[in-house]
């Protein structure tokens, strides 16, 4: 896509970082804004056939609904400096990057909600845990809450299941017993409570990441006093969640709009 067709509709594909893959897509609203902002994050099992495409019916459909959007790019599995740790830290950049991205425009920094997928699901819960973080060199940014579509957000869970034929540990780059240290840093689950509200949207008829993988977050979640909202879908199978035209879809953005308070 040309630089001229980006901003033709509305959108900039901006750098947060150096490497090749340390960039987003920033969407705007018309209007004056300031601008609520969706930070979306793509799955794929932290793996590199799988892109930031993947969530742009999202993001064009946020932007029309009046929602800034920073759909981010991350280097993962099979790219250079993927897996263990860049992807986590590639995220975290690019989710710091929104406080530069509200130098140049009109965003409300106070209303920053993660939306992942999948693997996605992971990271944007991951980016709530952060705050929890020992060694960090920056503040991370804040967020009023995290939707997971289908989230992959328990990595020992995910492990034990071999879902996406062992794709944690090839994210962690060993087990649960061989790397206990990287799990621990990177699973949501180990930093509960989180302290902010969390809607966990899953399909009963999910065959990438079963229901049951969220069924298990939310129990522990709400045992350690976090809110947390579990919304199944009957029927729904792991993409129709990113399918922006589907009624799955539009639950999503009715959860956003609660958290949001609008």
């Amino acid at each position: 896509m040309s630089t001229e067709q980006m901003e033709r509709e509305g959108m900039k594909r901006l750098a947060y970082g150096e490497e090749e893959l340390q960039f987003g897509e920033l969407y705007v609203p018309e209007g004056a804004g300031p601008w609520a902002v969706m930070i979306l994050i793509h799955g794929g099992f932290w793996r590199a056939p799988y892109g930031l495409a993947l969530m742009t019916g999202l993001a064009e459909d946020l932007v029309k609904r009046g929602l800034a959007v920073w759909n981010i790019e991350y280097r993962r599995v099979g790219d250079a400096g993927g897996g263990w740790p860049g992807t986590l830290l590639d995220v975290a950049q690019a989710a710091d990057h929104v406080r530069r991205l509200g130098e140049m425009y009109p965003l409300d920094l106070q209303r920053v909600v993660s939306v992942g997928h999948s693997a996605g699901g992971h990271l944007a819960l991951w980016l709530a845990a952060r705050a929890q973080l020992e060694a960090r060199d920056t503040t991370p940014l804040k967020l009023v809450g995290v939707v997971s579509l289908a989230g992959a957000m328990d990595l020992e869970h995910v492990w034990s299941l071999k879902l996406g034929n062992g794709a944690a540990a090839e994210l962690l780059g060993g087990s649960p017993k061989s790397v206990p240290e990287r799990y621990e840093a990177a699973s949501p689950a180990r930093h509960l409570p989180l302290g902010l509200p969390q809607v966990l949207i899953h399909g009963t008829e999910d065959d990438r990441v079963p229901l049951i993988v969220s069924e298990a977050y939310r129990e522990k979640a709400s045992a350690a006093g976090d809110s947390v909202k579990l919304v199944v879908l009957d029927g729904a199978d792991h993409f129709v969640l990113i399918d922006a035209a589907s009624a799955a879809w539009e639950r999503a953005v009715k959860e956003i709009w609660e958290l949001l308070g609008l």
